[in-house]
């Protein structure tokens, strides 16, 4: 398995949250509120369901 690609130090699931209720765009508020739920520790295949995406795996 590929290591995993590091979350920024800049942002948290509070703000991200918070961008994502500020945005206008419905698909933009979506990625962010799955990038917080990964944030918060959720399971990517809950972040994928959240963004409206499919989990993307590798072979």
């Amino acid at each position: 398995m590929a290591a995993a690609i590091g979350l920024r130090g800049d942002y948290d699931a509070r703000s991200l949250r918070a961008i994502a209720k500020r945005s206008k765009d419905g698909a933009q508020a979506r990625r962010l509120l799955a990038l917080a739920s990964i944030y918060d520790g959720g399971a990517r295949s809950e972040a994928a369901k959240i963004g409206g995406v499919t989990l993307q795996v590798r072979s």
